[in-house]
């Protein structure tokens, strides 16, 4: 068996065509939404991230504003900046790159922000609403690997998934938002004892655990569904993901690539929840849920 590739930059060009669409009949209402994007320090990497939401805000019709701070800026600073912006009608969306300084309580920042605001979904409101199935914005990482398995046609109801990696960002809040699809779930982490007799269940296994190569085909039960979430930089400058791709490509039934798989789906989502909050407070269309 040879795994089907899960085509991640292909479906994210399909839903910014749809994304641009709705952006076009909010401006035709005078309504053009506002993505606010706020970094603290000079992380190369953060700076790439958020110069590629940037690029894609402008692509589909979103404004964004981007505010700096150096990396000794006082907390305080930072958070006046987000009351103002919760405060400001034209912004719909607020996001602050992570990591932050040492200095910085990231848990302070994220829940300044408004709720309604939250478009990466971190906020504690957004985060619990997860677990009563009524939350404003989904994560937007397992967001966009639920829309990665809807436009793959993958059944999830009654399916036994696996959750490698038990992050605030991806894996609780992916575990929650499969439970919801009335899938059950099994979520591993670091302290997980042989990992493989969990991962070999699986007929839907997700990987966010930050370690490459973790998962090998002796883990991996035939035709599974594997998606790929890692992202890690090799000492030789190459991109994988945690997956060993070349073995497990040969007993999976779909897998995602890294790159190319779900990281084009993570900014598609942070546009479409920006979107969605312009649409909420425009009353123009009924927001899509999780």
């Amino acid at each position: 068996m040879t795994a089907r590739l899960v085509d991640g930059i292909a479906v994210a060009a399909k839903i910014r065509t749809e994304l641009k669409e709705r952006t076009g009949r909010l401006a035709t209402a005078g309504c053009v939404p506002g993505l606010a994007v706020i970094m603290v320090g000079n992380d190369p990497a953060s700076a790439v991230y958020v110069r590629n939401k940037i690029r894609a805000c402008h692509e589909v019709g979103i404004h964004s504003s981007r505010f700096d701070f150096p990396s000794d800026a006082d907390p305080a600073e930072v958070l006046a900046c987000i009351r103002s912006l919760n405060a400001d009608p034209t912004v719909h969306g607020i996001l602050v790159q992570l990591p932050l300084p040492k200095h910085f309580s990231v848990p302070d920042i994220l829940e300044a922000i408004s709720a309604e605001k939250d478009v990466d979904g971190f906020h504690l409101y957004n985060v619990g609403g997860l677990v009563v199935g009524s939350t404003v914005f989904p994560p937007c990482t397992p967001y966009g690997v639920v829309k990665l398995l809807e436009h793959e046609g993958v059944e999830i109801e009654g399916k036994n998934v696996v959750v490698v990696g038990a992050s605030n960002i991806v894996g609780k809040p992916m575990a929650l938002m499969l439970m919801q699809r009335e899938a059950t779930v099994c979520i591993c982490h670091a302290k997980t004892r042989d990992l493989a007799q969990f991962t070999i269940l699986a007929d839907i296994l997700v990987v966010a655990a930050g370690k490459p190569n973790l998962i090998v085909p002796q883990m991996v039960k035939t035709g599974a569904v594997v998606i790929d979430v890692g992202i890690n930089r090799l000492p030789d400058g190459r991109l994988v993901g945690d997956v060993d791709f070349a073995g497990v490509s040969q007993k999976a039934s779909l897998i995602t690539p890294v790159p190319g798989g779900v990281g084009p789906m993570t900014i598609t989502m942070l546009l479409a929840n920006t979107i969605a909050s312009a649409e909420r407070r425009m009353s123009l269309a009924e927001p899509e849920r999780s």
